[in-house]
């Protein structure tokens, strides 16, 4: 008899990890009753959405609980530089808990899924349409739409649409031609389209993403190579004419490889990172001693300098290995899953959380070029965090269908 993992002390350890963290940042704030409000409402939420997880048995429980180890952070960070901010960021969690129960109960019932190809690939389309109309610019990248106070980035959405349509073409669903176009064909059509919009919108994080996940979903799918390959040289071309004429992508580039040489404008974002991550040290100057509003966007793109600079470098492998176990977990719903739309789906948005995770971690510590995209399930933003619990609602109903059918939990 295999023995289930336990999945109570997980949940103790958050709760206790929470309690520490919130108390810390309190006392570093002269005691104001107002962090331990948010401390206490996010304790809350963790508990309500954790005790019906586990009561309606919803598939994984480890998923979940690595998630608000992420959002502890996050908020805690926010909350330390902002306390306004990490308000908010409570109600965006309740938005996200929201959209996560109500992605999990269509998913798990609606069950031809796998017949909406071509609805995928049009939904997308029309959001990229109604972005470039009607949508404004941020920080260079023309990819959000407002109403009124509120806004809210359709790539986010369109990136779950994508997986979709993939999925239709990689589980054999979409398998006919289309107006005499091979399945094979057409996704590399969308995907090129997509990749169009996105070059439009100055969009190169969701553009890297999204062609990554192409090119990893036809390495795993794909029995002929040459696709693999032809797909790879019209991404180095691209790549090499992009840097030759599009001046925003020079300058990405060279910021990446001598930050240094203009330090106080163009490199002045990653040197501040790269200033706190060094500052920190490896056990970090403690939360509330740090200086994390000298970085830019801190509290989106960079809010793992953040960490590192007050929880250390220590910290920041903590928060790299809940993402290797948060992908570890997807990988291992996907593989035990027997439904060939499923596990495609599952497989998709697997690559989709490590590679966004990889891309903008690897921007902050100058690995790879700076693109900006948001550290899932940490930085602050209500359409971040909506997107990434509808992945997430996903995933657990895809984990909790194939539990049901007779499948062990673990």
């Amino acid at each position: 008899m295999i023995k289930k993992a336990n999945y109570k002390l997980p949940a103790y350890l958050l709760v206790l990890m929470s309690v520490i963290g919130f108390t810390l940042l309190c006392a570093a704030n002269n005691w104001q009753a107002n962090v331990l409000y948010v401390g206490i409402g996010f304790l809350g939420l963790f508990v309500l959405i954790y005790s019906i997880l586990v009561l309606c048995r919803m598939g994984d429980k480890f998923l979940v609980l690595i998630a608000f180890m992420l959002m502890t952070v996050g908020v805690l960070m926010l909350c330390r530089l902002d306390i306004v901010m990490g308000a908010r960021q409570i109600v965006w969690i309740v938005v996200g808990a929201i959209v996560f129960f109500l992605s999990y109960s269509f998913f798990y019932n609606i069950r031809f899924w796998n017949r909406l190809w071509l609805l995928y690939a049009l939904g997308g389309a029309a959001l990229f349409v109604l972005t470039l109309v009607f949508g404004k610019t941020v920080n260079g990248s023309r990819n959000w739409i407002s109403f009124g106070s509120l806004s809210f980035q359709p790539s986010e959405l369109i990136k779950i649409l994508y997986i979709m349509f993939l999925a239709c073409k990689y589980s054999g669903s979409f398998n006919k031609p289309f107006l005499k176009v091979h399945p094979t064909f057409v996704t590399g059509i969308v995907t090129y389209l997509y990749i169009l919009f996105l070059v439009l919108q100055r969009d190169w994080g969701t553009i890297l993403v999204v062609f990554l996940i192409f090119i990893f979903m036809i390495y795993v799918y794909e029995e002929k190579s040459w696709f693999l390959w032809a797909n790879i040289l019209a991404a180095v071309v691209v790549g090499i004419l992009g840097y030759l004429f599009l001046y925003h992508i020079q300058v990405r580039v060279g910021v990446w490889l001598d930050p240094w040489s203009d330090v106080s404008n163009k490199g002045y974002q990653i040197a501040q990172s790269l200033f706190a991550i060094a500052s920190g040290g490896y056990f970090g100057r403690g939360i509330g001693n740090g200086s994390p509003d000298y970085i830019p966007e801190v509290h989106t793109d960079f809010i793992f300098s953040a960490v590192c600079e007050e929880m250390g470098v220590f910290g920041g492998a903590a928060i790299i290995i809940l993402y290797f176990l948060f992908a570890y977990r997807c990988f291992k719903i996907t593989l035990n899953t027997q439904n060939s739309y499923n596990k495609a789906v599952g497989l998709g948005l697997s690559l989709m959380f490590s590679l966004q995770t990889f891309i903008i971690i690897g921007g902050v510590i100058k690995f790879i070029p700076l693109t900006g995209i948001t550290l899932p399930f940490v930085s602050y933003g209500g359409t971040s965090i909506a997107v990434s619990f509808a992945s997430l609602g996903i995933m657990q109903a895809i984990s909790a269908l194939e539990e049901r059918k007779g499948g062990k939990e673990e």
